[in-house]
């Protein structure tokens, strides 16, 4: 059966980039799910937590009851008429633009961030296709573009990397490079502890010097992940892409959304995007800044 998928693939790789295409879509559609609920989930965890922890200093009825949810249930519906949405309703970006981005009962709008996450993930996933081919280290490189989807726009939204979803694509980097597939194993480790290590020591420096805490440990695990999947020598370079690509869309807020100076943004989506930029084409974009220099 792999044979087959093979040689049609080989043959014809436009039919390969269709099929990824469609799949990412599909994909970028449990993307939203997950996004928007798992922070949930984790929150209501925590209040479970918190209040066993808690027995005999709260009261047996809290003010405020967190209902929980799964990825699952309850099924998914509008938030302004709480109206299920059905199957065909749900259908990735083709349904919102048939809807004209419209609940079908009672009419309010659907956000474009739902298409638009269907849309980028689908892209993203031909890109690794078309990087790649139709070899296993494509299949490891899409479950590691969709992990990033997904931590990229939890921590916009909730300052969050979960460590549900940032621990398996660490393990994931270290056992695809067992064999050198990306980089040697060796190459790999110390890329992890180092892309750690490195943004830990940066934190207790700035904490030290100004009692701050300047970024969150979710974003030093972040770091080692890209550590595991491409090595020790890239970090330099993620480093420099991700704090320029923070400060231009920081800047960028202050200028257009009023963000105060002292405001706390997000630095995960910017190791995420740049992480990712360094994987596929870091070495070229790190031999051009050599030759720049000199």
């Amino acid at each position: 059966m792999f044979e087959n998928f093979q040689l049609l693939f080989t043959e014809y790789p436009l039919s390969f980039y269709i099929t990824i295409g469609i799949l990412g879509l599909l994909i970028g559609s449990f993307l939203n799910v997950v996004i928007y609920r798992f922070p949930k989930m984790l929150e209501y965890t925590w209040y479970q937590e918190c209040r066993e922890f808690l027995a005999d200093e709260i009261s047996s009825k809290p003010k405020k009851e967190i209902k929980q949810i799964t990825l699952s249930t309850p099924s998914s519906c509008c938030p302004h008429c709480q109206h299920k949405i059905r199957f065909y309703e749900n259908v990735p970006v083709l349904s919102w633009l048939v809807l004209g981005g419209k609940c079908s009962q009672c009419k309010q709008a659907i956000s474009k961030r739902y298409p638009i996450i269907e849309a980028v993930t689908a892209i993203l996933s031909v890109v690794i296709a078309y990087h790649y081919g139709f070899e296993p280290i494509t299949l490891a490189m899409l479950l590691l573009t969709w992990g990033l989807i997904c931590l990229t726009m939890i921590d916009f939204d909730h300052m969050l990397l979960p460590d549900q979803i940032t621990y398996p694509l660490l393990w994931l980097g270290l056992l695809i490079n067992i064999n050198g597939t990306l980089v040697p194993l060796e190459q790999s480790v110390i890329g992890a502890v180092a892309g750690y290590m490195s943004l830990y020591s940066v934190f207790w420096l700035f904490k030290l010097v100004t009692g701050k805490e300047g970024m969150g440990h979710g974003d030093f695990k972040l770091f080692a992940v890209f550590g595991a999947w491409m090595g020790w020598q890239l970090l330099p370079l993620l480093i420099l892409m991700s704090s320029f690509a923070g400060a231009i869309i920081g800047i960028t807020l202050m200028l257009v959304k009023g963000h105060q100076r002292g405001q706390a943004i997000p630095f995960g989506p910017y190791i995420a995007i740049a992480g990712w930029v360094c994987l596929i084409w870091g070495q070229s974009i790190w031999q051009w800044y050599l030759e720049l220099l000199h």
